[in-house]
């Protein structure tokens, strides 16, 4: 396929890749923007370790081709907030302990926070919910939803 510049927002900077228009936006945020928030898991769109919110949307990175993110506003992990002063969402993962080996967390955080985008106090159903399709092989999905609730302002006890 042929080349071509691409211009891309990301995290709110004007980005021209020279690439397929096919290629996977992941891909482009890896390799040629050195984003490291999303992570390559299944390639399908299933695991969700790939998710950055396109237009305040959680979206799968691995599937969707740069040609459709042109004009549209792509935020990563890298996006929400700084070592300083990490997202309110960042904030409640680490007060929860909401990690094991962490390579979910990209995911977890970025489909937490379109959440509260669109509900800012979700019940512990719409947060469960929400998470479903994320997949965290450690096991910390009760802490993740804590922290998903904690960010919500409503920090319940989430049952087994």
């Amino acid at each position: 396929m042929t080349h071509s510049t691409i211009r891309l927002t990301v995290n709110g900077r004007i980005h021209d890749v020279n690439a397929a228009p096919d290629t996977a936006l992941l891909y482009i945020l890896r390799n040629d923007l050195a984003l490291n928030g999303p992570k390559y898991g299944c390639g399908l769109g299933e695991c969700g370790t790939c998710t950055v919110l396109i237009d305040g949307i959680a979206a799968r990175s691995c599937v969707i081709p740069i040609q459709g993110c042109v004009g549209r506003d792509i935020v990563t992990l890298e996006g929400l907030g700084s070592r300083d002063h990490p997202d309110p969402v960042q904030d409640a993962f680490i007060a929860e302990q909401a990690a094991q080996c962490g390579y979910c967390l990209n995911g977890m955080i970025m489909t937490t926070k379109a959440l509260l985008k669109r509900n800012p106090h979700p019940s512990e159903a719409e947060v469960l919910d929400a998470l479903r399709y994320n997949l965290c092989r450690c096991g910390a999905h009760l802490e993740i939803a804590r922290a998903a609730m904690r960010t919500a302002g409503h920090l319940v006890e989430i049952r087994d």
